[in-house]
């Protein structure tokens, strides 16, 4: 791996920053070709000639010698210079063995697991409220009653037209009332007795007409009074049996659902009118007043069991690959400085969304609340430790380089730098897990003075 890869995969870790070693021997090399050139330029012209030297001016000579003798003073000051090099000032570190967790940190919110709300079955007013908020309260226990004079007129009402819109359907599949069917029956009767006279006056004026002694306009008129009277029959008994249609049936039966439904509407609302507890919990929210008016569908009351709770957290879209069902979860919250509630993931993001500047993904965590100190709503700080080793080599984070193709460090031995290539496995804010390459109680450099950069070999002192 190139190293500027490496460094962009990992920008917390500082880049390789390392200079050759610098050479005593030739940096006085140098420094002597530098001071002889400039001493020469100093000389006048006929005595950079060497075989001048022979001349047997004194003050030339004298002068020359001067140069020489500055020359060789500067020469030596920085050989010297070279030679005894000033320790770099650098802090130790040492190797420790311990534990290490990998660690995601955000935010999130309470939420109850198991809520109750009750609103406000009809626009109505408080009664009574027997309870306040943050009580504890047991499972049937009366919190607040509605004044349900109206529910109740309306559950009368309902019941009424109920029996109303039934004994409509029960004539309507008997054919009428209990009267009516009366009235028919006894119709029939008499219709019936009707066509047995016109059917016997029928009989006997054929009997007639055979004889000689009816004419056969008397037939066919008795004839016509058995049509009519068995007409009167027929019509009758089809009331008695079919006087309403099948609409009007299902019109009748719709009248009756129609009133059921408004009855169980109106006990509904008589039961919702008084509240109860419908487990063992806390009233973590009341935010009516007794004797207030409140509209249809107003909140009345929240209730919670607080025990056992969840926290909804927003991990940022680079760390979701690193969470998994199960893995510890610690929330703190600022109202409570130094306590820590623990729990699990119970769920990790099934997808990304956009919150603020973050891209998050919600996650959830079952968290204990035996003390009940955590209420719904709040926001938490969590800390998901996605992986956690015990008992093994780790070092300060910014004490390791990463170079070209693996990491390492510098380690300090006998007052020298030595460059270790070092392996390492989790990591942290401020630790790494060393997995090779450094031994337990090794002392590692950290440059204490930042435009001073440490490199392989060099001698150092090292400060507090």
């Amino acid at each position: 791996m190139r190293h500027d890869a490496v460094h962009a995969a990992n920008p917390s870790f500082p880049a390789s920053n390392v200079v050759p070693p610098r050479r005593g021997f030739a940096g006085a090399v140098v420094a002597f070709l530098v001071v002889n050139y400039c001493v020469l330029q100093f000389l006048p012209y006929p005595e950079r000639n060497w075989l001048a030297l022979t001349n047997n001016s004194n003050a030339p000579f004298r002068r020359r010698w001067i140069w020489i003798v500055v020359g060789l003073l500067l020469l030596l000051l920085i050989s010297y210079s070279y030679l005894h090099q000033t320790p770099l000032r650098v802090r130790a570190v040492t190797v420790k063995r311990g534990p290490i967790r990998s660690l995601v940190s955000t935010n999130g919110k309470i939420e109850p697991i198991q809520n109750f709300e009750a609103h406000a079955p009809i626009a109505t007013t408080v009664k009574r409220l027997l309870v306040k908020e943050g009580d504890h309260v047991r499972r049937g226990q009366l919190l607040l009653e509605l004044d349900d004079q109206e529910i109740r007129s309306h559950a009368a009402r309902a019941q009424s037209q109920i029996k109303t819109a039934q004994a409509n359907l029960s004539a309507t599949k008997n054919s009428g009332t209990q009267e009516e069917v009366l009235t028919v029956n006894a119709q029939l009767t008499k219709a019936r007795a009707a066509r047995d006279v016109a059917q016997r006056n029928l009989d006997s004026f054929r009997r007639l007409q055979q004889q000689g002694a009816a004419s056969p306009g008397e037939v066919r008129q008795a004839e016509e009074t058995l049509a009519g009277a068995q007409a009167d029959v027929n019509l009758l008994e089809k009331k008695q049996k079919e006087r309403y249609s099948q609409p009007e049936v299902a019109r009748t039966e719709a009248q009756v659902a129609e009133a059921q439904a408004a009855y169980a509407d109106a006990e509904d609302a008589l039961s919702k009118s008084s509240v109860r507890a419908p487990f063992d919990g806390i009233v973590y929210s009341l935010p009516v007043k007794q004797g207030a008016f409140v509209q249809t569908g107003d909140l009345l009351l929240q209730e919670a069991d607080l025990a056992r709770i969840l926290v909804r957290a927003f991990v940022d879209e680079p760390d979701i690959g690193r969470l998994q069902v199960g893995e510890r979860v610690e929330v703190t919250w600022d109202a409570v400085p130094g306590r820590l509630w623990t729990g699990t993931v119970n769920m990790v993001p099934a997808t990304v969304k956009r919150s603020g500047n973050r891209n998050v993904g919600e996650t959830t965590c079952l968290i204990d609340n035996k003390d009940l100190r955590l209420l719904p709503n709040i926001n938490v700080g969590v800390t998901i430790v996605a992986a956690e080793h015990d008992n093994v080599l780790t070092l300060q984070r910014d004490a390791m380089h990463i170079g070209d193709t693996t990491p390492y460090v510098f380690r300090i031995v006998n007052d020298r730098l030595k460059r270790q290539d070092v392996s390492f496995s989790l990591q942290n804010l401020t630790r790494v897990e060393i997995t090779s390459g450094l031994s337990e109680g090794d002392a590692v450099a950290m440059p204490a003075e930042e435009p001073k950069p440490l490199f392989d070999g060099a001698s150092v002192k090292v400060v507090p």
